[in-house]
This record gives C-alpha cells, sequence and structure tokens, in this order.
C-alpha cells in the first residue's frame, strides 16, 4: 500500500464515531446532524507553519484561522497545496512552527488529528487483488472501528456514493469515475469532522463530476464534517466552498469568505434603463465624477466614485425622465480573486 494510507494507521488510532450515513439506495440524503463543533471554532490553526526540503522553502511560515464549512485550497502547480495536506496529516514533520486542527496540534497530538480526518488522495492508493468493499472495511479498521462495525460502515458507505451493486467486484476493474467514488468512500467511512480531498473531480466526465460535487455539498450541507477541498479547477471550488485558501510560492496570497469578497466591491454598476435620452443620462451622471460606458442602446456600465451613491443615480435619472428598471452590482468571480491573488 502506498503512502497515503499512512494517514490511516498512525500509531494505531482510536476509535472514530461511524458516520451517519444511510443504508440502501444510493441516492439518499445524509441525515441531517448538528455540526460536531462549534460554529465559531476554527477548523485549521496554521500558526507560523513552515515545510523546507532541503534548500526548497514550500511552505513559508503560514499564519491564518481556518473556520468555514468547506473551504477551497487553491494555488498554481509548485503552491504547497498537497504539501500542507500532507503535513497535516504528519506525513511530514513541519520544519518550523506548527497547526492545530480543532485545537489539537500536530506535533503533540498526532493521533487525535489523524483520527478526525478521512483524506482522499490525488493519486490511487488501492491494494491489487481486493474488492472494493473489503478495501474500505480494511480502511475502516485501520481507522479504528471495530470488525463488525467496519463491514457495516463499508456497505452503507458505498451505497451512499453509489457503488453499492458494485462493491464486491474488484477495484481493478473499475472505471475512473467509480476509483474516485471509492477514495470518497474510504474518507468517509469512519466518520471524521474533517475531509481533506485532493483534486476528487480529476479526470472525471461531466455526469461523474456531477455526482462527485452533488456528494461533497450534502456532506457539507449535512454538518456531520467540516471540508477542505484542494483542486486546480476554479469552478468546482465556487460550486462547493465558502471560502478559499490561494496559496503562492508557499506563502497565504489570499484567505477570504468568497460571498463577503464579491460583494466588497460594489462601485461597478450595470443598469438597464428605459425611456428618455440614454446619451443625456450618461452625460449627466458623468458630471457627478462617475464613469459610464454605453453597453447597449439602454444598458450602461459605471464606476461610483467616492462619495456617489445610488440614491444620487436615481436623482439625476428622474431629472431626465428616465427609468432605472435593472440594478446589478458587478460580482468578482473566484477567477478574478485568484488572478488578483497571483498578481500581487
Amino acid at each position: 500500500m502506498i503512502s497515503e494510507t499512512v494517514a490511516k494507521t498512525g500509531d494505531a488510532a482510536t476509535p472514530a464515531a461511524a458516520p451517519h450515513l444511510p443504508a440502501g439506495e444510493p441516492d439518499h440524503q445524509p441525515s441531517r446532524e448538528p455540526p460536531l463543533e462549534p460554529a465559531g471554532q476554527p477548523v485549521v490553526e496554521f500558526d507560523g507553519l513552515g515545510m523546507r526540503f532541503g534548500s526548497q522553502q514550500v511552505l513559508d511560515d503560514l499564519r491564518a484561522s481556518l473556520c468555514g464549512r468547506a473551504i477551497g485550497l487553491l494555488g498554481p502547480n509548485g503552491a504547497g497545496k498537497t504539501t500542507l495536506l500532507h503535513t497535516l496529516l504528519g506525513f511530514h514533520a513541519p520544519t518550523s512552527g506548527t497547526a492545530r486542527v480543532f485545537g489539537h496540534d500536530i506535533l503533540t497530538d498526532a493521533k487525535p488529528v489523524r483520527s478526525m480526518i478521512g483524506y482522499m488522495p490525488e493519486r490511487d492508493s488501492f491494494i491489487a487483488g481486493m474488492s472494493c468493499v473489503r478495501f474500505v472495511r480494511l480502511m475502516a479498521e485501520l481507522s479504528g472501528l471495530p470488525a463488525d462495525d467496519a463491514i457495516e460502515r463499508a456497505h452503507e458507505t458505498l451505497f451512499y456514493v453509489g457503488l453499492g451493486e458494485a462493491r464486491y467486484r474488484n477495484l481493478e476493474t473499475y472505471s475512473l469515475g467509480m476509483k474516485q467514488l471509492a477514495k470518497l468512500a474510504q474518507a468517509l467511512v469512519h466518520g471524521p469532522k474533517l475531509l481533506f480531498l485532493d483534486e476528487p473531480t480529476n479526470g472525471l466526465d461531466p455526469p461523474a463530476r456531477s455526482r462527485m460535487l452533488n456528494l461533497i455539498r450534502e456532506v457539507r450541507d449535512s454538518g456531520t464534517a467540516r471540508i477542505i477541498l484542494s483542486s486546480h479547477l476554479l469552478r468546482d471550488v465556487e460550486e462547493c466552498c465558502e471560502e478559499v485558501l490561494v496559496l503562492k510560492q508557499g506563502k497565504i496570497a489570499v484567505y477570504c469568505n468568497l460571498e463577503e469578497e464579491r460583494q466588497a466591491n460594489r462601485k461597478f454598476l450595470e443598469l438597464e434603463i428605459r425611456g428618455g435620452d440614454p446619451g443625456a443620462f450618461a452625460s449627466a451622471v458623468e458630471t457627478l465624477g462617475v464613469q459610464c460606458a454605453m453597453a447597449g442602446e439602454y444598458r450602461l456600465k459605471m464606476v461610483l466614485p467616492e462619495g456617489v451613491a445610488i440614491r444620487h443615480l436615481y436623482t439625476v435619472a428622474a431629472d431626465q425622465a428616465i427609468q432605472i428598471r435593472r440594478l446589478d452590482y458587478k460580482k468578482d468571480s473566484l477567477q478574478d480573486i485568484f488572478l488578483k491573488a497571483m498578481e500581487d
């Protein structure tokens, strides 16, 4: 078994609570349980965390407190995303600083930290000649579940992710999408408080990708586990995550709440108007210092300067016999946020 499986074993991990997953049909929803930790408690705290391999500084003095239900981990190749996950799992001892997972220090409380985490690695880590249900059961036992509970949870979790009918097949016969679901199942089976998902939709076709993202959102919304999703696909992060952490050259470039970040820049407007003379209206608002451009016969884009509010636009519109039919704030997309982080 390759190195990713070490996360399951540790030092004979303590028994973990079984996941709140339904047995039976694969399309059942997980039961709605209250959050496992208080909403305000940090999921992960970085306290000067650093990691060096030889002369290369891979992680450099990370300091942040991550609190969201689902946190996207982004960055260009070589930014340190996978190294960060591996360091939190205990694969690498940090060369400086430390981190805490739900208040447990990764250096002094390594065993409790591992028992709380479910890890879906980017690369396959299966055992040759093993059926899926046997593999997931083994992962549950390595995570501390008794044998009887482990086999029960393996069956339930495989039905939940949609592999119930194929659970007795050898993993070598699985398609790429099925293997990704099997990796998700082994990460869920022991009922972790925190899921690390490393490129969960890598290589999936559109239906399989949609299924995977739906499962991730279900886990997020159930409140049974927090999620850190590492992906190079911005759309996946945007669809599943509430917060995003962007790494650049081993440093934190951005950590933000996506919706708050999108709403922070409220000076860019798009208007749709009716009546009057659109050109005269545009000229009138420009006298207020507004940058204005026509985007169509009755559509305008504007940038408001400091001191100019929406009410001033309505006053000008009334003077010009113009009706403002629609007014939208331009929201920054995750791509905008990511590209700004890379430029800084």
